[in-house]
């Protein structure tokens, strides 16, 4: 008979999953393709070897992952689950290399190469990066202004029939306008375009947040207060230790959309005349007709923007995590 397998033994035994080589297989016909397939003869710019070294490291990469994934079970289950859509990206970049530098099929003024996009991370890396740190310092500035005001206004709206008496109108008129079309007047009233930038980000954070906040303390339940009444707790402790905790799903909607109008914002506030920053880089550089710069930037915006996405996900997990096991996560 056959002895049973206890669990810590089953995971020290070597599982293969086909799955877990497919972005090592799709790398090695990128790179196939870019090596053996000659270039088109009207591809008249200068070859480049960094789309091949890219591709050499996301082989030994993706090839060292899947090896060890053969003896770690949950690196294994990551890398079947990921394993279709970093094939299939690196499937559309073999597409792009092969409709631009090897056909011809695209203009290659407003479509370049991957080698052409790759040269600007490897030649202009300094001035991307003391763009982007001051399009964060602009972000971070005008974001922290448009949660604490978003927040602070949610809370008396929400809590206090006076304030909401007065405020709300104001919300209802001033918040459905775009804070982009605020511009004229922001560059007005305020002394320098930094400044301008920053009001008009906060603005943008602003709304979403003060209609998702006072939205989440209107619709707690009252029992909560009550309970709270009997405990003995204050106007200020059942505000601050019962309606926001019990508002927080709903505030972090608000400020997931709040996030999202401050990039917006952010592009529009540095193409608008802020020096220096990411949005101001594209627009410079697409003035210029250097396109893969115009790439280089909009790659650098959206792995940016979808790191604060992610961290933002993490703390909302972190606060909300009575939630596990009570909604769908």
């Amino acid at each position: 008979m056959d002895q049973a397998i206890s669990p810590e033994e089953s995971n020290k035994r070597i599982v293969v999953d086909g799955r877990v080589f497919l972005p090592s297989l799709s790398a090695l016909a990128a790179l196939l393709v870019n090596v053996l397939v000659p270039n088109s003869p009207l591809f008249t710019f200068k070859p480049m070897p960094y789309f091949t070294i890219t591709l050499a490291i996301v082989i030994a990469v993706t090839l060292v992952l899947a090896l060890a994934s053969l003896f770690l079970p949950r690196l294994r289950q990551k890398m079947a689950y990921k394993s279709w859509f970093i094939a299939v990206f690196l499937l559309l970049l073999n597409l792009l290399n092969i409709c631009t530098s090897k056909l011809m099929l695209l203009q290659p003024i407003y479509f370049p190469n991957p080698d052409r996009i790759l040269k600007v991370f490897v030649t202009d890396y300094t001035f991307l990066l003391k763009c982007l740190g001051y399009s964060l310092r602009l972000l971070a500035t005008g974001y922290i202004f448009g949660v604490l005001a978003g927040m602070t206004t949610g809370i008396l709206v929400g809590w206090s029939k006076r304030w909401s008496y007065w405020v709300n109108p104001l919300i209802k008129i001033v918040g459905p306008i775009p804070s982009t079309a605020w511009v004229p007047i922001a560059l007005v009233c305020f002394p320098t375009s930094f400044a301008a930038s920053v009001f008009l980000i906060a603005l943008a954070v602003w709304f979403p947040a003060t209609v998702l906040t006072s939205s989440g303390i209107s619709n707690v339940q009252n029992s909560f207060f009550e309970v709270s009444s009997t405990l003995g707790a204050n106007a200020v402790q059942k505000v601050f230790r019962v309606a926001v905790p019990a508002a927080m799903p709903s505030i972090f909607i608000g400020i997931f959309n709040g996030t999202c109008a401050s990039f917006i914002t952010l592009m529009t506030a540095e193409m608008m005349g802020v020096k220096y920053g990411i949005g101001w880089y594209i627009n410079w550089q697409k003035d210029m007709l250097s396109y893969p710069n115009v790439y280089a930037g909009l790659i650098v915006i959206a792995l940016t923007f979808s790191i604060i996405i992610t961290l933002l996900f993490k703390l909302r997990d972190y606060m909300l995590v009575w939630q596990k096991g009570v909604i769908k996560w």
